[in-house]
């Protein structure tokens, strides 16, 4: 499943772009995360750009046949986290990323360069 899940998280890394997110890093954890294959992170200006990220994400991913499975609920104005399977997205403010540091769990994990991967499911839907 990893190669496959690979492809539907580089394309949330280009959704998430396409909509101006930032600093987004995907990252590969491997073993060290017994809950997903891959890791996305993305940073939102406001509570609107969360909720457009947000949709995006959703949509796309829909589009080429991965659904999310679960969201955290209740939706907070600072952070939205998503799973999709092997595939973790979490969007926050600049404010919410630097208070939890997420990334830095999996600080010596692979960086996947998704600008640059080329990737079956994100040429399909672009």
């Amino acid at each position: 499943m990893a190669p496959k899940i690979k492809n539907f998280a580089v394309l949330a890394a280009r959704a998430a772009s396409d909509k101006k997110g930032e600093d987004i890093l995907l990252l590969r954890p491997g073993k060290k995360s017994p809950l997903a294959d891959y890791w996305l992170f993305v940073t939102a200006n406001s509570r609107p750009h969360l909720e457009v990220l947000e949709w995006e994400i959703k949509e796309r991913l829909k589009a080429s046949g991965l659904y999310c499975l679960h969201r955290a609920k209740p939706a907070s104005d600072h952070w939205r986290a998503l799973d999709f399977g092997g595939l973790m997205v979490h969007i926050m403010t600049a404010e919410t990323r630097s208070f939890y540091a997420l990334e830095k769990i999996y600080a010596d994990s692979p960086v996947v360069d998704w600008e640059s991967e080329d990737s079956p499911a994100s040429k399909a839907v672009r």
